[in-house]
């Protein structure tokens, strides 16, 4: 299988803060569900790795929401941000550290990074003016911007080109970013790191917007303006602006300032391995971040990974439409891991997705209960295998060698094939930030091993000798193939994965990256010799996925 293609010893791997001026939706499940299926994959590979997600409490929208509401900011806040704990938890999201941008860490930690880029002369008081979005509290120059319509109203106005907002002319006095001094810096740094932004489609939309002069970017708001906000520091009638508020979290997490990785020595989570956004903030990670990180000169994040967005009757979800998903609605329905497994299975990353329950519903009966659960429950039925073992191959399993088992069956071929190269295919999609390959490859294999099974048909051997030791033969294959399958899904979906292996009798240490490999299941430390499974006994068979229906 062979090292894995990133080398590191850390891995850190962020979803956007999500920002807490309305609920949350299926969209902010999948970008968390799919961080977190990258976070336990890093794991399984025993790999020491931290998952943050969290909360955007800052800014304009904040405050007049709250004020629409009759509630202060903070208590709004402490509101909003609470569901979307909970959405995490309900989907199984294992974040190691939940941030929330009205905590103290995160004020110092904002604070001390403007200090340092205002020391250094990249921050500067200045004029500013331009087309500016109220909903994406951002401003826009010229060139970003086209004659539309208003996405409420419809009524003709400026929008801006990336995000279809509306825009109006804004002239103010604020604190400025020098972008057109470090714009040329990112653009270099893009260029010899082709890799950096996946997928190669965003990758090109960024490096072409860079590809004209950059103007320098308006870093803070008038308190009188936006109160809600973390104030610059030695001049109180300035509040940093949402954007560098918002993207420092990352830092954050990992103990900045008091703990930086400048200093001689550093061990520890920066920078990020991956930062998974979706694609509508991509310029803010991939041109801001990195200017506002080789300003202060801290290491830049080895991948900003760019999800597409899911929509429904291939539309946009809006509250308007009436064709928004309810994130809970949709667990409930399909299960946790269902739900899961159909969002990293078939989420968009170049493309958007279009939500179906009708899909989601085939996907759990066709795949998790068709191929996966079935060939479980045959393999393990007491029809089948009336002693409840684990049983034997006809010949050993060598991994390692680079050489298939002395005596390998013509018939086994495809299948042997299909086991042992699923490792080095599921590596290459998840470490090019493709989870929903990675999924597909799995069932791929498990296919074959349904065919396998399907074409031997063991319930039709007889108890002859050679044709008892034949049905046993399939039988170790299929349970070979759910074993190798429950391995590789348990990022996706870890409570069935877990299940799953549970039945197989695999023990919570053999349930690694290390111990996918054909002979590497059910090892003994009895003394016994490697690969003797025949005393390997198994619970009652179950089955793994129930009957789901809308």
């Amino acid at each position: 299988m062979g090292a894995p293609l990133f080398t590191f010893v850390f891995a850190y791997v962020t979803t956007p803060i999500f920002y807490v001026n309305a609920a949350p939706h299926i969209g902010h499940l999948y970008s968390m569900v799919l961080a977190d299926t990258f976070h336990r994959y890093w794991k399984l590979r025993d790999m020491d790795s931290i998952f943050a997600t969290g909360t955007d409490e800052h800014g304009l929208k904040i405050q007049q929401a709250a004020a629409k509401q009759g509630k202060t900011p903070q208590v709004l806040c402490e509101e909003v941000s609470g569901t979307f704990k909970d959405l995490a938890n309900a989907g199984n999201v294992q974040y190691t550290d939940f941030i929330r941008t009205t905590e103290p860490r995160h004020k110092v930690a904002v604070q001390t990074l403007w200090t340092q880029l205002l020391d250094q002369g990249y921050i500067y008081k200045g004029h500013h003016e331009g087309w500016y979005s109220v909903s994406d509290e951002a401003f826009y120059a010229e060139n970003q911007v086209v004659q539309g319509a208003d996405p409420v109203t419809k009524e003709p106005c400026k929008v801006s080109m990336e995000t279809g907002s509306r825009v109006e002319w804004n002239s103010e006095e604020n604190y400025k970013f020098r972008l057109s001094t470090m714009a040329p810096l990112v653009q270099n740094w893009l260029r010899d790191n082709p890799g950096v932004i996946q997928p190669v489609e965003r990758y090109n939309e960024v490096l072409a917007s860079l590809s004209t002069p950059t103007s320098d970017l308006s870093v803070s708001r008038p308190a009188h303006r936006l109160g809600w906000g973390i104030p610059v520091p030695n001049d109180p009638s300035h509040t940093i602006y949402v954007w560098m508020d918002a993207l420092t979290n990352y830092l954050t997490v990992t103990g900045y300032p008091q703990v930086d990785p400048r200093d001689p020595g550093y061990k520890g989570h920066w920078p990020a391995h991956t930062h998974l956004v979706g694609k509508d903030i991509i310029r803010f990670h991939s041109v801001y971040w990195p200017a506002f990180l080789m300003a202060a000169g801290l290491p830049l994040p080895k991948r900003i990974l760019a999800h597409a967005h899911w929509t429904m009757d291939k539309a946009k979800m809006s509250k308007s439409r009436g064709n928004v998903a309810d994130p809970y609605q949709f667990l409930q329905d399909l299960g946790q891991d269902g739900a899961r497994f159909y969002l990293v299975r078939d989420g968009g990353m170049t493309n958007d997705a279009d939500y179906s329950m009708e899909m989601a519903l085939r996907r759990y009966k066709k795949e998790l209960a068709g191929q996966l659960g079935n060939l479980l429950t045959r393999s393990t039925s007491p029809a089948l295998n009336p002693t409840g073992t684990v049983p034997q191959a006809l010949y050993v399993m060598e991994e390692g060698n680079g050489q298939e088992p002395k005596g390998l069956r013509e018939k086994d071929r495809a299948l042997y094939t299909s086991i042992s190269q699923l490792p080095s295919q599921y590596e290459k999609h998840m470490e090019e930030g493709h989870a929903g390959k990675a999924v597909a490859a799995v069932f791929d294999m498990l296919s074959e091993a349904n065919r396998h099974f399907s074409d031997h048909a063991p319930w039709k051997l007889k108890e002859t000798p050679e044709q008892v030791v034949l049905r046993s033969h399939v039988v170790w294959w299929a349970m070979e193939a759910c074993r190798t399958a429950g391995i590789l899904l348990q990022p996706v979906m870890p409570e069935r994965a877990s299940r799953l292996l549970d039945l197989l009798s695999i023990p919570p240490s053999q349930r690694y990256w290390k111990d996918l490999g054909m002979g590497k299941g059910w090892r003994r430390d009895d003394g016994a010799p490697e690969g003797d499974q025949g005393l390997v006994t198994l619970p009652p068979s179950e089955v793994l996925f129930p009957s789901r229906k809308k």
